[in-house]
Formats: C-alpha cells, sequence, structure tokens
C-alpha cells in the first residue's frame, strides 16, 4: 500500500470531485451501456455535506467518496470511486474509512450504500471491509440492478 496518500473533506464542486465523479459516470455507463442507472436523486452539494479526496505523494486526486444523511443516525456512502490505475493500492479503504470517521463524528450509528450487480470487485471490496448485504432500501428497493449493504458503526 502507498504511504503517502491523504485524505481530506473538500467541498462538493471542487474541481478535482467533478473530475472524478465524471469518470465513475462515464465508467458506469460503459458497463451498464446506458446512463439511466441511478435510481433515486442523483447526489449534490445540497445533499451531500461531506465529501473527501485522496491525493497521491503528487498531489493528485486519484479518489473519492461522500457520504448521504438520511436521518439523525444513519447515512449513505456515495460517489465511492478510485482512478483504475490506483485500484489494489489501499486508497479506496483509506476514503471508505475516512468516510466512516465523518459518519461518527455527526453521530452516525449505520451507513448504507447500494452498488451494481455489474460491478463486481466493488460489491468484494465492501464485503470485505466489514458491510453485509441488505435488502434493498429507498430508491433501490426492487431495482434489479442494485445490491445494497450495511454496516454498524
Amino acid at each position: 500500500m502507498e504511504k503517502s496518500f491523504t485524505v481530506a473533506r473538500v467541498p462538493w464542486d471542487d474541481p478535482d470531485g467533478d473530475r472524478l465523479r465524471a469518470a465513475q459516470r462515464a465508467e458506469l455507463d460503459a458497463r451498464y451501456g446506458t446512463d439511466d442507472h441511478e435510481p433515486g436523486t442523483p447526489p449534490s452539494a445540497a445533499d451531500v455535506p461531506v465529501f473527501l479526496l485522496a491525493r497521491d505523494g503528487t498531489g493528485r486526486a486519484v479518489a473519492c467518496g461522500g457520504l448521504r444523511p438520511l436521518d439523525a443516525t444513519t447515512a449513505e456512502v456515495k460517489r465511492m470511486y478510485v482512478e483504475p490505475a490506483r485500484r489494489g493500492s489501499g486508497v479506496a479503504t483509506l476514503v471508505l474509512r475516512a468516510v466512516e470517521a465523518e459518519a461518527r463524528a455527526l453521530g452516525v450509528r449505520r451507513l448504507l450504500l447500494e452498488t451494481g450487480t455489474l460491478q463486481p470487485e466493488a460489491l468484494r471490496f465492501y464485503l470485505r471491509e466489514g458491510y453485509e448485504r441488505i435488502e434493498n432500501f429507498g430508491p433501490y428497493a426492487g431495482q434489479e440492478l442494485s445490491i445494497c449493504c450495511a454496516r454498524d458503526l
């Protein structure tokens, strides 16, 4: 694992965050063959108050993740993404742990997340990191392409 990654909170509209979220959307569009693969309201600055970027030793943003509060003690992990060249480096775990720390600081006791059936590596990652599959929740209920997971903090 590269030791020189740093993770920090940034505004939702940070240009590096915009770039990483656009790359994530492009990757998902290619995997699913459509740009219509997100049930529910797309995340935005209005409902994702915590957004984190991981930077490598050169300062390049290489990964991101956010937190969408659902109620006083539950939140959803949003926009977890790692540039393909940095996958396997450990940076995803650093971002996820930082998202979890931010959630704890907000009083969140349970994190939920959604990934897709065409993202098996994402599901393996979340299961390895202590998340368990749950019934699809909220906008993902009844969605064939959605897989939901949760973890108590």
